[in-house]
């Protein structure tokens, strides 16, 4: 496991069996910074259940919000930690930054990935969320989005991530850019690229695979 450095999460890893994605509002720069360190002190002395893969927490680039990102190999492992031990964790973190606004936890399988021929580091996310009526729309909105940037991803795309959420009510996008003037300079977005929607990694704890 690594705790000392940001690594960007491995997407496509193939030991991920679930995708649990949480935003939290936050309201400013330093309350993103400090949600997201006492979130990671918190963890760091928490019990890991051998199903946590990774945790991964953003900032988003408008200063208001968190986005947290984890991978875990089963559902029934993390209900299992949440019935246990997540009141401790999030109360810890709740003294440290009070006020946190969370809308919820979504889960998420991954649909499909594109990523670019030459490997490369994005470390400008982009995230957007579509609410679909059931598992076939999840499905033909992904692929749809998928299609506007196939065969040949634009200039500046890393790679892109395509999620839906297990009940079909949720697609979400991931998307690794090279930098901000390649995002700002995209055209397959169907609407305009925000600030609240391009993200950072500030901290992370991944578990190596054996």
């Amino acid at each position: 496991m690594t705790t000392g450095h940001i690594e960007m999460p491995d997407i496509t890893r193939s030991d991920v069996g679930t995708i649990l994605v949480s935003p939290w509002l936050v309201g400013t720069p330093q309350r993103q910074r400090d949600a997201v360190d006492s979130t990671i002190a918190e963890w760091r002395v928490a019990p890991w259940p051998p199903a946590f893969l990774s945790l991964n927490c953003f900032v988003s680039d408008d200063g208001t919000k968190v986005l947290n990102y984890a991978q875990w190999t089963d559902d029934d492992a993390h209900r299992e930690f949440v019935r246990t031990y997540r009141p401790t964790l999030v109360r810890g973190i709740d003294e440290a930054v009070p006020g946190i606004e969370r809308p919820g936890l979504v889960r998420y399988r991954l649909h499909s990935s594109v990523v670019a021929p030459e490997p490369r580091r994005g470390d400008l996310v982009a995230v957007f969320t579509y609410d679909t009526e059931d598992i076939e729309q999840a499905r033909q909105l992904a692929d749809a989005a998928r299609g506007r940037i196939t065969p040949e991803l634009p200039p500046g795309l890393v790679a892109a991530h395509f999620h839906i959420s297990v009940d079909g009510t949720r697609v979400l996008i991931y998307e690794e850019w090279a930098d901000e003037a390649a995002v700002a300079g995209s055209t397959h977005h169907p609407e305009t690229v925000a600030a609240g929607d391009l993200y950072r990694l500030h901290r992370s704890l991944t578990r190596y695979r054996a």
